[in-house]
């Protein structure tokens, strides 16, 4: 017994015939290759299907897990009240879920008191499931905003945990690809969009999960993927598994990619995990990446090692560059863990006697005093991308048209209020977008009147080469 077949499905609640009334024929190969896995699953007749999804309640820093003993649901939102789901939650695997997460110190599990209403994300597949297979119990488990690793960590946990109990399952993978795949499309058109669905799709076929992993974030959000983050925990679940897959269809005819694929766990690879293989692969990247830095990256690096392994503040080093002891700056010191920023803290003016002292304040501050993040700790400092910018003085500036996004960083103000952003970061595409993010970071609502200052910076970084 254990996880019998897993399928990657979208949820377009156009599929649906009482919300389409009709309209749900122009995706009919999604419907039919719906209604074909749903035969299967129903011949598998597995006590408990899992599934996936990002539409349930979602947490930056946790995955939830419904545990309300019934969950319930309709489609209301989409005109159609009269369809309704009841169904019996698998409390067993759901308390196991949670005791092998909080055995691991691990950041998902039950949380009480929260929303466990069922979500589309989770109803349309029920909805043709549901004509195969009669008796069944489900676990639903949302995506969170943790990073890749994080999501293929929790799918281990899900297997883990049906082995444990020995249950007999079937997992479901539930998310849309690109949003942005037609001008008439729900976010437009964008060149990510069919670059994304192309190139999902190919790794969804052939079953190469590590590129999944391996996908770039800013191209996903680029390309509004809603069902990145629920293929990599189904990706978890099979992990060091050899499988069979299929691939049934792909359409992007309402502008939104919808693709669906299955696999059939025929045998345990006894090969290295493809997670293991990844974070091999990340650390051998950030060898050369440190290899390749210069003193500022290489001084904040050793700061930041000694201070959380030994909470030891640095002197400054003999062999640092004179440039770091002659000069005085503003700075900004960056981490990133696996693409996801970290932590990041820095001074707009110099506070320090040096650019070195400065960066030694500042890499601790952004490993530890960062309050959006929790302190870091010993077990990540291998996977930590650093990267330290050296500020220009800012300058007042009459207006937006004096900005530009890859050279400019910008300081936004109101009164004591302000907020500043760094020039080209990924994902900020419009000095709009920049401006916005500066108000958010500095509290200051959108009524409320600014003033504009501009920089630029220096960054300084290692290479990060591909293996």
């Amino acid at each position: 017994m254990s996880i019998k077949a897993l399928y990657m499905v979208p949820h377009p609640p156009l599929i649906i015939k009482e919300i389409g009334k009709g309209a749900e024929e122009q995706i009919i190969k999604t419907i039919d290759s719906y209604e074909s896995i749903s035969k299967e699953i129903g011949s598998i007749n597995p006590e408990t299907i899992i599934i996936s999804t990002p539409h349930t309640q979602i947490f930056s820093d946790y995955f939830h897990v419904l545990n309300e003993n019934i969950l319930e649901g309709d489609f209301s939102n989409f005109n159609a009240k009269e369809v309704k789901f009841r169904e019996e939650n698998d409390i067993e695997l759901v308390n196991e879920i949670d005791r092998i997460c909080k055995n691991n110190n691990f950041p998902g599990g039950i949380l009480e008191n929260k929303d466990n209403t069922l979500d589309h994300g989770t109803m349309i597949p029920l909805y043709f499931i549901r004509k195969y297979l009669k008796k069944y119990k489900i676990v639903v488990v949302g995506i969170s905003g943790l990073s890749y690793v994080e999501h293929y960590k929790m799918g281990k946990i899900i297997k883990n945990a049906v082995n444990n109990l020995n249950k007999d399952v079937v997992y479901i993978a539930s998310g849309d690809l690109s949003h942005c795949l037609q001008t008439y499309g729900p976010y437009g058109f964008k060149e990510e969009g069919p670059m994304y669905d192309k190139k999902i799709m190919e790794i969804m076929s052939k079953g190469d999960f590590i590129k999944l992993l391996e996908y770039d974030k800013d191209v996903v959000e680029k390309a509004s993927v809603c069902g990145h983050k629920s293929f990599i925990m189904m990706s978890g679940t099979i992990d060091k598994d050899k499988v069979d897959k299929k691939e049934y269809s792909h359409e992007d005819i309402t502008g939104v990619g919808y693709g669906i694929c299955s696999y059939h766990p025929i045998s345990t690879n006894s090969e290295i995990s493809i997670l293991d293989k990844y974070l091999n692969n990340q650390k051998n990247m950030l060898k050369y990446y440190y290899d390749t830095s210069d003193d500022y990256v290489k001084l904040a690096k050793y700061t930041i090692d000694e201070y959380i392994k030994n909470n030891k503040i640095i002197d400054i080093p003999n062999n640092i560059s004179k440039e770091l002891l002659n000069d005085k700056r503003g700075v900004f010191v960056s981490i990133h863990k696996f693409n996801e920023l970290r932590g990041c803290i820095g001074t707009i003016y110099p506070t320090r006697d040096n650019i070195a002292e400065e960066i030694i304040n500042n890499a601790i501050s952004a490993s530890t005093r960062d309050n959006r993040f929790e302190p870091i700790k010993e077990d990540e400092l291998e996977y930590l991308e650093i990267n330290v910018d050296i500020l220009t003085t800012p300058e007042f500036i009459k207006g937006k048209e004096e900005l530009d996004i890859k050279k400019y960083g910008v300081i936004v103000s109101s009164g004591y209020k302000r907020g500043l952003l760094l020039p080209d970061i990924d994902g900020i595409d419009s000095i709009e977008d920049q401006i916005r993010i500066a108000r958010r970071k500095g509290n200051i609502s959108d009524d409320e009147e600014i003033t504009l200052e501009r920089f630029e910076v220096i960054r300084h970084k290692g290479v990060m080469k591909n293996e």
